[in-house]
């Protein structure tokens, strides 16, 4: 296969993949913090508290969340940084932003939180121009997962965290059983009774397929040239929060 033909098989993938998870998330965007409650059982707020305590966040700092869906993960880091800080939530799906702008609006951070419809894979963001920065349950819906860290570790300055917060797969045979259980056939009906769109909720799964392992990715954080890769198991496993230091020479 040469080089030009196998470009432009790729580019198609891309184009087709964002269109269809662009076209989803439109589609379930009204219900899409309610699901994610219900399918985790509250335990997401956990998982986004932990995750943000790994960003090392100062008082002040100004950080990105890229593929930010409704904000919470934003809210929650405008938490650390507070008033004298700034948080910027970048996503391409515009009825998340919807969403996020007014849950933002319910919060004392809405002066702080600032909203950008742009793509993971092309950050409209000088390089350095953020303390850390994060992406939550989105690794596993776009293209290319390296280019996307690649994308967040130029933008993020020397010494800054590189954060993701990502399902994953369960290692111990019993929560590995009830998780393919729950996501396989809980999950697509739950979805279709909450949202209305069971498509939605088939894709879930169907997305965790091609994700790497948590292993995978922590090569990917090292390959982009972060320091101290590493990833914490939360909850038996079912998600991973892994982090990556930008190096100084970058």
């Amino acid at each position: 296969m040469n080089l030009i033909f196998r470009s432009k098989l790729q580019e198609k993938h891309f184009n087709y993949k964002s269109d269809f998870v662009h076209n989803l998330f439109s589609t379930i965007a009204h219900r899409y913090d309610l699901l994610n409650t219900i399918l985790s059982a509250g335990l997401d707020s956990y998982w986004r508290w932990c995750t943000v305590e790994l960003m090392s966040l100062q008082p002040g700092d100004s950080t990105l969340d890229v593929c930010c869906g409704t904000g919470l993960l934003a809210i929650e880091q405008a938490r650390l940084v507070g008033l004298g800080g700034s948080v910027t939530g970048a996503d391409f799906c515009q009825p998340m932003l919807d969403i996020a702008r007014t849950n933002i609006a319910k919060t004392p951070y809405s002066g702080i939180n600032h909203l950008v419809n742009a793509n993971a894979l092309a950050l409209p963001f000088p390089s350095g121009s953020f303390a850390a920065a994060s992406i939550g349950f989105a690794l596993r819906n776009l293209p290319d997962i390296r280019a996307t860290i690649a994308e967040m570790t130029r933008v993020v300055r020397p010494g800054g965290k590189v954060v993701s917060l990502e399902i994953a797969k369960p290692t111990l045979p019993i929560f590995h059983e009830l998780f393919y259980i729950h996501f396989n056939h809980v999950v697509p009906i739950i979805g279709r009774l909450v949202s209305g769109s069971e498509e939605a909720y088939r894709y879930l799964p169907q997305s965790l397929q091609p994700l790497p392992s948590p292993e995978a990715i922590r090569h990917i954080f090292t390959d982009v040239g972060l320091n101290d890769a590493h990833f914490v198991r939360l909850s038996s496993g079912m998600v991973t929060v892994h982090v990556g230091t930008v190096k100084s020479s970058q």
